[in-house]
């Protein structure tokens, strides 16, 4: 992977952390406001528009909520005022009190420069954040069309970044082999035949209906199934054109031609498309997962301990991370006795460490003083080892197995390490 497929990862992952940061707060009346400026709208009117705003929230039956929601906009328009102009790409306010127990609220501001321009001006107070502007900007980095085929079946599907999707599956009435000799033998013939092409003109129909509408985004079609059936289909040329023209060569030779045989073909395709990211990632994880199952652990490392001693020594070559990890490494100070520690901890557990005890002296005295996303840390620590950096998609079986069975992270290693175990 080259270093701006890296840097693609990490921004991909750090603008769905901020979009789940985001999402998580949660207003206790309409007092969250979401403000979306695109390029080249005027500063000037969007001030216009938040003074107006201004004054009709002073209408506000309830007293909470007014003095919420007028602070809110007090500091939006202290955000806005800062920019001459949008950003390139426009650019999001979230602006509000979020709910934190007990019949009490804390401000919270976001600013988010989107990685796609913003089509569109929007002004919207609720109780949570409006994202659905900023969430359909959360891409997966390919889109591949999959066709398995026989006389018998077809199923169509998505391989949409690392998810296999199914989207139609058709049974046809093509008939069977047969028996019969003589003349009516060669009549029979003839309809099996008729019978098999109209199946076929119907599955080209299917997958333009399919497709088609997804053609500027597709990255190609992999194509499978039994027998010599898909080279029929391929090269008599059934499929729309624009679509025969993406059809990845070599086909793939599939047992099955249903959900199953979907998978398989995406299975099958791994040595043609070698930078297919769902195989790779799982071609990363079985290999973890061989070097673990090794007598003496070989190259491989697991768990935040094992991994993060892999990292310190440098032993890392390629570290595998959790996209679906959510935590921060912490450093929290006790002004009783002076001592610092830090932790590795999700935002809720922050609180309940703030709440509890130091774990040297007892007092009930903690503060936070630094904070990191965990997996950004991790990230950045390895690429400057000169170490590569693969995120896992939990979609995936090996995926899961990675989040759930070894914290969301493991590494292989460039010689073995009798220490690099968790």
């Amino acid at each position: 992977m080259s270093a701006s497929e890296e840097d693609a990862q990490l921004a991909r992952y750090s603008f769905q952390r901020k979009l789940d940061e985001i999402a998580a707060a949660k207003g206790r009346a309409t007092e969250l406001i979401s403000l979306y400026v695109p390029p080249g709208k005027q500063i000037s009117d969007v001030m216009g528009y938040l003074r107006n705003e201004y004054a009709q929230s002073s209408n506000i039956k309830s007293r909470t909520t007014r003095k919420n929601v007028m602070w809110a906009i007090e500091s939006l328009m202290g955000r806005v005022r800062a920019f001459k102009e949008p950003p390139a790409h426009g650019v999001a306010f979230f602006v509000g009190s979020k709910a934190v127990g007990a019949d009490k609220s804390e401000p919270v501001t976001f600013i988010v420069e989107p990685p796609e321009p913003l089509n569109t001006y929007l002004y919207r107070c609720d109780s949570t954040f409006f994202l659905d502007p900023l969430a359909g900007m959360v891409h997966e980095p390919e889109l591949w069309g999959l066709i398995v085929v026989d006389r018998a079946e077809v199923t169509l599907g998505w391989l949409r970044g690392k998810r296999v999707e199914v989207v139609r599956n058709k049974q046809s009435l093509v008939p069977s082999k047969h028996g019969r000799g003589g003349q009516s033998a060669h009549r029979f013939e003839r309809m099996i035949e008729h019978a098999a092409h109209e199946f076929f003109v119907k599955v080209a129909e299917m997958a333009g209906e399919t497709f088609l509408p997804k053609k500027d985004v597709l990255k190609g079609i992999l194509l499978g199934g039994p027998g010599a059936t898909k080279e029929f289909f391929f090269r008599e040329g059934f499929l729309h054109y624009e679509l025969q023209q993406k059809v990845v060569e070599p086909l793939f030779d599939t047992g099955y031609t249903d959900e199953y045989g979907l998978r398989e073909l995406v299975e099958k395709a791994t040595q043609t498309l070698h930078g297919l990211e769902l195989t790779e990632e799982k071609r990363l994880v079985q290999r973890l997962l061989a070097e673990i199952r090794k007598a003496d652990q070989g190259l491989a490392a697991y768990g935040p301990v094992g991994v993060q001693q892999a990292l310190d020594a440098g032993a890392v070559a390629t570290l595998l991370l959790s996209d679906g990890l959510r935590r921060r490494q912490v450093t929290f100070s006790c002004s009783a006795c002076g001592k610092t520690f830090g932790r590795t901890v999700s935002d809720e557990e922050v609180d309940r460490v703030l709440d509890g005890p130091c774990p040297a002296c007892g007092a009930r005295s903690l503060s936070e003083t630094s904070s990191e996303d965990y997996v950004e840390g991790l990230f950045r620590k390895a690429v400057a080892s000169g170490a590569a950096v693969r995120l896992v998609s939990t979609e995936s079986e090996e995926g899961e197995m990675l989040a759930k069975a070894f914290g969301g992270v493991g590494a292989l290693l460039r010689y073995p390490l009798a220490a690099a175990s968790s």
